[in-house]
């Protein structure tokens, strides 16, 4: 093979919400700051992937949206053909771009087999190359018993044996453990590696911006549910806290989420209008200057909120979801134990005394490095330093070109 400059590619299935957008976006945006000579395309199904801002040598594939529903089916997000046919064109793109792009590593975020198997063929063809396959966890995936079900079902595990070179778990072995509790095939669990959270940062565009001071002189509270799909409850539980509160409460700036139901999200505009010290935005893709400026945090417990959480040091208060999966409750469980925030369970909704009581205390809580956690945010230059390595092997056997910063 002739020299060339090395090529990651990066699969985010993205059904639903900015989860697996933004971790896939954190590590890209990361890499390319380390390899100077590196590209990274990211494969996404993310309908809102145009709002985020990337740097110089990332850049994306928006393959066909589709959604989740309540039944576990999936339909298109926007086109009116069946998902058969959907996940076919999904698939073919997919197949096609790593075809062409010839990554050196393909990492796939979260789904072992992309959504409905579609990266399986991918996931096939490029094992018969040089390319280092690796399958890129969260610290939390759900309960260990659904998940070996839902593994079985998928057929997931011939593939972590015979295709995946490589498992990373974006996490500390020493917080959560994603695969506690699999019944995972011989020679598995010596693919696995722990890199730590992923540290997130303001992004250069804003660094030397003034803080956003949405109450002005006034600290706040930020609230952010994510995306926002799943967080019309804990939204309403806040502002039940505010409409009834009987003692003084900081400021609260609410970030509904791009995926919130329109209907809520409206109603919860409606609603502020009538608090003074309640603020509603509906989505930014740069909530990091926000949560740089917050006093406190409360969220609901998905992986990229708690790294900001880690990242930017606040106060918080976890509010975390328990259906249709029980990821953030393991999340939030774990980081209580270990000192890191406060936990408000659902179940307790909608009390809003309670609310009130957790909304009081928290600016006053200690933030989670108080703790003393070691080696919570390593993750991206635990990836930087074994892509290194990867790219290392690599460039004796076909001449890639590699500068490290």
């Amino acid at each position: 093979m002739s020299s060339r400059t090395p090529k990651i590619l990066v699969y985010s299935h993205d059904s639903f919400g900015l989860g697996h957008l933004r971790r896939c976006r954190a590590i890209a945006q990361s890499l390319v700051g380390d390899f100077s000579e590196l590209s990274v395309l990211i494969l996404s199904g993310s309908p809102i992937i145009g709002s985020f801002e990337f740097r110089a040598r990332v850049d994306f594939v928006r393959i066909p949206g589709v959604i989740k529903l309540r039944n576990g089916e999936y339909t298109p997000l926007s086109l009116h053909i069946n998902i058969d046919h959907t996940l076919a064109i999904r698939s073919s793109i997919i197949e096609h771009t790593a075809k062409v792009f010839e990554p050196d590593i393909f990492i796939v975020d979260k789904e072992p087999l992309g959504l409905r198997g579609e990266v399986l063929g991918t996931l096939e063809a490029l094992k018969a190359t040089d390319t280092r396959l690796v399958l890129g966890l969260r610290d939390v995936m759900d309960d260990p018993d659904l998940l070996s079900e839902e593994w079985d079902r998928k057929n997931v595990y011939p593939a972590l044996k015979d295709l995946y070179d490589e498992i990373w778990v974006y996490g500390p072995e020493d917080i959560c453990d994603p695969l506690e509790g699999i019944d995972l095939p011989k020679g598995v669990a010596e693919k696995l590696s722990y890199t730590g959270y992923l540290r997130r940062e303001l992004p250069g565009s804003v660094q030397d911006q003034p803080p956003p001071t949405p109450f002005g002189e006034e600290p706040y509270i930020l609230v952010t549910p994510g995306g926002g799909g799943d967080g019309v409850e804990m939204v309403d539980w806040v502002m039940r806290a505010y409409e009834a509160r009987k003692k003084p409460l900081f400021p609260a700036l609410i970030v509904l989420g791009p995926f919130m139901p329109a209907a809520a999200a409206a109603q919860f505009s409606e609603r502020a209008e009538h608090l003074r010290d309640v603020e509603i935005i509906r989505f930014t893709p740069q909530i990091e200057p926000y949560l740089a400026a917050a006093t406190a945090i409360v969220g609901m417990g998905g992986y990229n909120t708690f790294c900001e959480i880690l990242s930017f040091d606040k106060p918080t208060l976890m509010v975390p979801r328990v259906v249709p999966r029980r990821e953030q409750a393991i999340r939030a469980e774990c980081a209580e134990k270990s000192g890191l925030l406060k936990v408000l369970p659902i179940d307790r909704y909608p009390d809003p005394d309670l609310m009130a009581d957790a909304l009081s205390e928290l600016p006053q809580m200690p933030a989670p490095s108080a703790a003393g956690v070691d080696n919570l945010l390593g993750g991206l230059d635990a990836i930087s330093t074994r892509v290194g390595q990867i790219f290392d092997d690599q460039k004796d056997q076909d001449g890639l070109k590699l500068v490290n910063f």
